[in-house]
Formats: structure tokens, C-alpha cells, sequence
């Protein structure tokens, strides 16, 4: 999932900051554990069985693993990469990962491989920023592993041509090497091992949830240093411009109420009979993950999901409301209507109605998920950019036709209207969120750190030339 990895990229924003000045950097990499090598030589041995199949296979995980949201560029050539990531600590290009040995990983042994994508480890020995779900993909088993490796070294066309950009995080982010310090303190590299007294199928749900499909990347919260509070895990969590709501079995906030049935659906096609319809990063990892997925998976992501233990998260006022006109003429002309409910009247209620009710094929309002959020963002980022599912009605965005404060004002109208009225917005955070998201604070502190930094080495340098003018 492409949006949904950028949070922890900011991982690599800390410890530069944090380190820099410290022996920290002068760690080496963390290497590849040793069951690596004996695992890379009973992957070859499984490799050799059944080639094609094992091709297949990884195919098949690859989409699991929502491999082709970041590495395809848009236009772009499969896995080509080159996309441009926009994180809260600059822009991460995505790499090659074609077969290429010139501009992808077509040099790559099964343990370089593996050690990429499980421990975060380039071949020549680099770290990768995880922006690409490393500590998720650690829990993958060897075969999978090696299944994903004879997909892209065999079953995936060759491109020999580097993107045209590469990464350039702003310093001290560009310090890869302080991941290796970050891989040390939060990495856990031990492969998913089934729950005893759990069946095949809730087994398989959590392997294809916590491993392939990284969910906790997104919908976990994180730690001053990026890392994933596992107290709170799935609880929910901001990813810049839009947010992951809670997935525990919270009926409160979280999807409690949810069957497996509505889960199931949910990933299917996008929308569940509990009013809740993707956007953003979630449509786009339904659209070109989820939704592929055999049926039987879905169904087995379902039984797992809605048994984790349940989280409360925030304090959402649910109280039901009975929706009300949204604007008569008489209001409209004597100038009493409110500002949000005229914006709605005027772009919203010919597709959702004056009474948020929907109509056939367009979703409800009235009781709709998106509004008990704990914050407006995706309502508000919905509005921004619409929803253009691949399959199904689209939902028009509205950012050239509405500013900021528009927005704003019709956002708090329909919080107050159909959900949580304690959720309301400012057009200064609409503005935020149209250029991509709040500034990472890490950002600020890293400006402030190289200002210091810079202030120091001045002191250093006007000291040592007094120093040395009294001595001659």
C-alpha cells in the first residue's frame, strides 16, 4: 500500500537527530540472521521442485503484499518504480525491483533478497527506509519468501532503466545508516508462528493480515520514534492526510459490530451493509490487493480481524440524530441558513439527498462510518479528491470548485448533522491536509537541530580565532 507505508518512513527522521553525534552511527548494519543461509538453500531446493508453480505462487503473494501500488509509477512499466512518495519528512522515489541487473535486483541472491524484505538490508549492505514494510514482511515465512523471489527473478519483465529520480530526503534524514540503530530497537524479525488452539483458517488470516497485508502499518499508532505501540495495535492512527480508523473489535470505535460477512465484503468491493465505504489508501489497496485475493482469504482475514481484542479510541459523541431539511428557500434568502448547509444544498443533495438518506446505488449519509471518526480527515479528503473505486459509482472531488474555508464549513455541517457534532475542522487544516498533510514536527525539530548545530560550530570558530589572535 502505497500512502499507507509513508508513516514510517519518518522512523529514519529520529535517530540522525538523536544519534548523530554518537558512536550509534558507526554500528554496522544488522546482518542477515544466520537461519538465512540454511533457509536460502531449502528455498533453492523447494525452488527446483516445481518452478512454475512456485511462480505462480509468488504471484499471488506479491498481490497480497500490494507490491505494484508503490513500485509502479503511474503510465509506468511494472515495478519499475519511480513513484514519487510524498512523506511527511520529504519524497521517497521507489526502486527498480524488475528483474534487471543493471537496474533492479536481478543480481540478488535468495538471502539479499530475503534480507531486504524481512530485515530492511540492501544488497550492497545499505538500509532501506521503511517506507517499505520491512518490519511487517519480517514475519513471512521462508517458503513464501522464496516463492516471492522466483516471482520476481522469473516471472516479471526486465527493466533495464533506473527512475529518473532517486531519494533525496532533506539532512539528517538522508543518514540511512541510523536505521540500523532503529532495526535494533524495534525490529522483530521472527517469522509468524500459528496460535495454538486457533483454527487453519483464523491462522491464515492473521499470516495474510500482520505479514502480507501489513494493517498495522497503517492503523497502529507510533512512538516518539516512529515505532508501532503494540499496546494499542490497530487502534487507529493518522497518516498525514488521511486516517486509518480503528479495526479492533471496539463496538464503540472500533468495527465491533462488524460480521466477518461485512468484513468479507468490505474488502471484496469496497463497501459494507455497516455504511462504510474505502477511500484513499484503503481504496486503493481494495482496488488493487484485496479485492484479488481469493475469496477464501478474505473470508479467513474476516475471522481474524474480528476477534482482535477490542481498543477504545478517542471519545466519539454517536448519538443519533434525526436529520432535519438541510435549507428552505426562505432561509436561503433571508441569509439565516448555515454556511455548510447551503454548500451541501448546493453540491451534495442532488446525489445524497436534503435528508443524507442516499438514493439506490449512492451510500447514505445518515449514519455513515465516515462521520464517527475521531477526526475529519477523510471526510474532508473525500471531498478534496472524490472516490474512483476501479468498479462502482465514483464520488467527484470538489477541490477546484470549493476553497478551504467552503470545505471547512461544509465538513462541520456534516459532522453536525449525521455523526460525531464534537468533530469539527478550521479551513487552515483543509489547507493542510489539499497539500498533503501537516508538516511532520520531526521536520521542525530537525531545522532546529541543524540551527543549533550551526550556531555551535559558529561559537567554535569565532573562539578558536580569539584564541588564536592572543597568541600572536
Amino acid at each position: 500500500m502505497r500512502i499507507q507505508n509513508v508513516l514510517l518512513s519518518v522512523a529514519s527522521a529520529v535517530l540522525p537527530l538523536a544519534l548523530a553525534t554518537t558512536s550509534l552511527f558507526a554500528l554496522p548494519a544488522r546482518a542477515a540472521d544466520a537461519p538465512l543461509a540454511a533457509a536460502s538453500d531449502a528455498a533453492s531446493s523447494a525452488a527446483a521442485i516445481d518452478g512454475d508453480a512456485l511462480i505462480s505462487r509468488g504471484k499471488y503473494l506479491a498481490v497480497a503484499a500490494d507490491c505494484a501500488a508503490c513500485h509502479t509509477a503511474g503510465g509506468g512499466r511494472p515495478f519499475a518504480g519511480g513513484l514519487d512518495i510524498e512523506t511527511p519528512i520529504g519524497h521517497i522515489v521507489s526502486t527498480n525491483i524488475t528483474p534487471s541487473r543493471s537496474a533492479g535486483i536481478g543480481a540478488y541472491t535468495l538471502a539479499q533478497f530475503s534480507a531486504a524484505i524481512r530485515r530492511g538490508i540492501r544488497a550492497d549492505g545499505a538500509n532501506l527506509y521503511p517506507a517499505m514494510p520491512y518490519t511487517a514482511y519480517a514475519k513471512l515465512t521462508d517458503d513464501d519468501v522464496a516463492a516471492l523471489y522466483a516471482y520476481f527473478s522469473k516471472g516479471v519483465e526486465a527493466v533495464d532503466a533506473a527512475p529518473a529520480r532517486q531519494t533525496a530526503l532533506p539532512f539528517p534524514f538522508d543518514i540511512r545508516r541510523s536505521m540500523a540503530a532503529w532495526n535494533l530497537l524495534f525490529l522483530d524479525s521472527t517469522s509468524y508462528r500459528p496460535v495454538a488452539g486457533k483454527s487453519v483458517e483464523w491462522n491464515r488470516g492473521a499470516y495474510l493480515a500482520q505479514a502480507l497485508g501489513h494493517c498495522q502499518t497503517c492503523h497502529t499508532p507510533r512512538n516518539f520514534l516512529m515505532a508501532e505501540r503494540d499496546s494499542q495495535a490497530l487502534s487507529g492512527a493518522s497518516l498525514g492526510a488521511w486516517f486509518a480508523p480503528n479495526i479492533t473489535s471496539d463496538k464503540a470505535t472500533g468495527i465491533g459490530s462488524w460480521t466477518e460477512d461485512d468484513v468479507f465484503t468490505y474488502l471484496k468491493t469496497g463497501h459494507s451493509s455497516r455504511i462504510s465505504q474505502a477511500g484513499g489508501p484503503m481504496l486503493e489497496a481494495i482496488d488493487k490487493s484485496f479485492s484479488k485475493l481469493d475469496d477464501s482469504d478474505l473470508h479467513a482475514i474476516a475471522a481474524w480481524v474480528t476477534t482482535v481484542p477490542p481498543i477504545k479510541s478517542g471519545s466519539i459523541d454517536k448519538t443519533t440524530l434525526t436529520p432535519a431539511p438541510i435549507a428552505n428557500d426562505l432561509r436561503e434568502i433571508d441569509g439565516s441558513a448555515d454556511k455548510g448547509a447551503l454548500i451541501y444544498s448546493d453540491s451534495c443533495a442532488s446525489c445524497h439527498q436534503a435528508s443524507g438518506k442516499g438514493v439506490r446505488h449512492l451510500p447514505p449519509l445518515v449514519g455513515n462510518a465516515a462521520f464517527s471518526r475521531p477526526v475529519p480527515d477523510n471526510a474532508i479528503m473525500a471531498i478534496l479528491h472524490g472516490l474512483t473505486p476501479e468498479h462502482g459509482q465514483d464520488m467527484p472531488g470538489f477541490a477546484d470548485k470549493l476553497n478551504d474555508a467552503q470545505i471547512a464549513d461544509l465538513t462541520n455541517f456534516l459532522f453536525r448533522q449525521f455523526g460525531a457534532s464534537d468533530v469539527q475542522t478550521t479551513a487552515a487544516h483543509v489547507a493542510a491536509l489539499r497539500a498533503g498533510g501537516p508538516t511532520s514536527p520531526l521536520l521542525l525539530l530537525s531545522r532546529i537541530g541543524m540551527a543549533v548545530g550551526a550556531l555551535i560550530v559558529l561559537a567554535l570558530g569565532i573562539a578558536i580565532g580569539v584564541r588564536r589572535k592572543r597568541v600572536r
